[in-house]
């Protein structure tokens, strides 16, 4: 068994770390320790002092959902006459904007719809690509999930069928925590950790890339955490085909989980952790989103490269309370102010 000492140096030497290895660094190793480990894993990585974004916009095209997921405060349940469905227009007009502001992506992601078909996500996907010359970055792996059973087809068929609409990359939500029995706790209604991580071996077999996230700070204990990391990096082993990893926090306000917010420094050193153990996806990005500005450019000296998106629109979170919104100049300066380069990038991380 190795003592913490050699831990840190093994790290340090940009070894792997097995699971039980990185778990007891996280418990062990103080908060400067693993800030040093992570910055110097990022900049082995990236020796550039260049910070990466994505000038693109969330758009939710149902809030209509059947997952019941308990730390969700965005969606309504079918039949209560809450819900929508975007119209055509409302859609081309966010997108419209999109592209005014200098936005290269939408985000297209919503819930679990049972009155939505197959052919009307492909409609969709084929009258924006119509209209617009814009990437689809589009529909989580419970989205894609949901469609395939509700369609009686294989994920496999029906990520093609979404390719060949228009579909070019999928964000990586829904992954909460990659563990069954907590999985099960939040999101009792949502695919299992093991069909998660088959809509992402699919698409990336179909020559896909997707990001992935890991929400923590909800009923997880620290162990889960790194199953999920050890998950996701077995299978980056297995296809290469994630391109980032975004943990960020749950934000418990005007949800069915009552726990303690968790604070900044527990978030970084989490992201510091992410950056150490997951040593084959080579961007890690900073939630500003659910941390607020400071923190986020804290996070670039915790491993952290990249700064995601400027989130023209964001509904999700915002309805848990958290509201932070930065234009673009503002995510500027907070990286130069930071001390790095800002640089805009696509959703393949080729800078623009």
């Amino acid at each position: 068994m190795n003592t913490l000492h050699q831990l840190i140096e093994k790290a340090g030497r940009h070894q792997r770390l097995e699971k039980d290895e990185a778990l007891r660094l996280y418990r062990e190793a103080d908060f400067m320790t693993l800030a040093h480990l992570a910055n110097q894993r990022r900049f082995f990585l990236h020796p550039e002092p260049v910070v990466t974004y994505v000038v693109d916009r969330n758009i939710n095209y149902t809030n209509i959902c059947v997952s019941g997921c308990r730390f969700c405060a965005f969606f309504e349940p079918p039949g209560k006459g809450k819900g929508y469905v975007i119209s055509r227009q409302a859609l081309h007009e966010k997108i419209r904007e999109t592209l005014d502001l200098g936005g290269t992506q939408i985000l297209l992601q919503g819930g679990m719809n049972p009155d939505l078909t197959l052919d009307y996500y492909t409609d969709l996907l084929r009258d924006i690509k119509q209209h617009f010359d814009i990437h689809i970055h589009g529909f989580s792996p419970p989205e894609i999930d949901f469609m395939a059973k509700t369609s009686g087809l294989s994920i496999a068929e029906t990520i093609a069928i979404l390719k060949e609409s228009g579909l070019s990359s999928i964000p990586g939500g829904g992954a909460e925590i990659l563990c069954d029995e907590i999985r099960q706790q939040v999101s009792p209604n949502k695919c299992l950790s093991s069909e998660w991580l088959e809509v992402m071996r699919q698409a990336h077999l179909q020559g896909m890339r997707s990001s992935a996230t890991m929400m923590f700070g909800h009923l997880e204990e620290d162990v889960h955490i790194f199953e999920h990391m050890d998950k996701i990096r077995s299978l980056q082993d297995e296809t290469k085909g994630f391109t980032a990893f975004i943990p960020w926090t749950f934000q418990p306000d005007n949800t069915k989980i009552a726990v303690k917010k968790k604070t900044g420094a527990e978030y970084l050193r989490v992201l510091a952790m992410s950056r150490i153990f997951l040593d084959n996806v080579d961007n890690i990005q900073a939630s500003w989103v659910t941390q607020g500005d400071k923190i986020a450019q804290t996070a670039l000296f915790f491993g952290a490269n990249d700064l995601g998106s400027t989130m023209i629109e964001e509904n999700v979170v915002a309805s848990a309370g958290v509201d932070f919104m930065l234009p673009r100049e503002e995510l500027v300066r907070l990286i130069q102010t930071a001390g790095f380069e800002p640089r805009q990038r696509d959703c393949y991380y080729h800078l623009l």
